[in-house]
């Protein structure tokens, strides 16, 4: 499938499955692209990069989850992209991401109401919304006005907790 095509309903950083739509391992030009193994354009949702940037100068701890079952190709995507740098926490392996959440929750002591996640696959927010977690749903990936909505609504769930 070509990467534009699964733009439209896919994915939350890049506008594709890694373990489907694209072909690991990928590698970066010396202008900068990306490419996979049949040397076709690879590219992150636009505005991904500003969004990363922004919630990381706020402070926000970020973290990067993935049920794909093509570990290292996101990973390598991570780092290609430059958005590693970002992420405090990569939590990329197949299975439910409950499994992956309670691992950053052990190993961050974050309440689960302290979270947040944004996801284009309702069952995963359905999955992280019965932990506590506030489930942002957006099947075309992430965008910064639904960010910036979010992170108001997070905060006004939050002072009524309090």
């Amino acid at each position: 499938m070509d990467c534009q095509a699964a733009r439209i309903k896919n994915c939350t950083l890049w506008p594709f499955w890694v373990d489907t739509h694209v072909t690991p391992p990928f590698h970066k030009n010396a202008d900068g692209t990306v490419l996979d193994a049949r040397k076709r354009h690879v590219e992150f949702i636009p505005g991904v990069p500003d969004i990363l940037k922004e919630l990381h100068r706020r402070g926000i701890k970020l973290a990067a989850v993935s049920r794909t079952g093509e570990i290292a190709g996101a990973k390598s995507l991570l780092k290609l992209f430059d958005f590693e740098k970002y992420f405090s926490h990569i939590e990329i392996y197949p299975g439910c991401k409950v499994a992956h959440f309670s691992k950053i929750h052990r190993e961050t002591n974050v309440a689960y109401e302290d979270m947040m996640f944004f996801d284009d696959e309702f069952r995963n927010i359905a999955d992280i919304k019965k932990l506590g977690v506030f489930t942002i749903y957006c099947p075309d990936g992430i965008e910064a006005k639904v960010v910036d909505s979010s992170l108001i609504d997070f905060d006004k769930s939050r002072s009524k907790r309090s």
